[in-house]
């Protein structure tokens, strides 16, 4: 069977296919998974995946206002890094003032551990969080982004481009590195719960 080939376009101006996925996210304004691109334009991965590659390049070579990235919930739009000093007056509102320590603490959870269920979240904190994820959905710093594929099906959480906006990062990566200790600290709760899953 032939390799399928896809054309990148090249230069200023943007394949149909690009200009397609570009006009989506736009649309959008939230993440949207591969699966669900694919079948919005009906592209190929490799198409798909193509149109991508093309409309990132397109952004970072031509000096645009926006970049295109991908987290756990799939693709978005967010705006250049070097942008971000001359967003902050209308998108950088402090959050850790409008946020409880608690609060804080369950969107850290859920930004480095993303996508994460509500029962995770509970087993890292070691306390209910029912109230605090409810609070974090309706300020849009976090929602559902999936489903657990156990019994129940229960959610699955990430972070919102609104998370990202006032936190002055345009991607996931870019959060700061955990310390060791929290880093343990995560990984023995997400263990316990994969053990958990196996046992079920």
């Amino acid at each position: 069977m032939a390799k399928e080939k896809v054309q990148k376009q090249s230069g200023p101006v943007l394949s149909q296919n690009a200009r397609l996925v570009e006009v989506i996210l736009f649309l959008e304004n939230e993440p949207v998974d591969k699966d669900r691109l694919e079948r919005m334009t009906g592209l190929t991965q490799l198409e798909l995946k193509t149109a991508v590659d093309e409309l990132a390049d397109h952004f970072n070579l031509f000096l645009h206002g926006l970049t295109v990235n991908e987290n756990p919930g799939g693709y978005l739009l967010s705006p250049s890094g070097d942008l971000f000093g001359k967003l902050k007056a209308s998108y950088g509102k402090k959050v850790e003032r409008r946020l409880s320590k608690a609060a804080m603490e369950t969107l850290s959870i859920v930004a480095y551990s993303q996508p994460i269920t509500r029962r995770e979240i509970d087993n890292i904190r070691g306390v209910a969080s029912d109230t605090i994820v409810k609070l974090l959905r309706e300020r849009e710093y976090i929602k559902v982004v999936g489903r657990r594929d156990v019994i129940g099906h229960p959610c699955l959480y990430g972070t919102t481009r609104k998370f990202l906006y006032e936190f002055h990062i345009s991607s996931i990566s870019e959060l700061p590195k955990l310390s060791e200790i929290d880093a343990e600290r995560f990984g023995e709760q997400t263990k316990e719960e994969e053990e958990k899953k196996h046992e079920d």
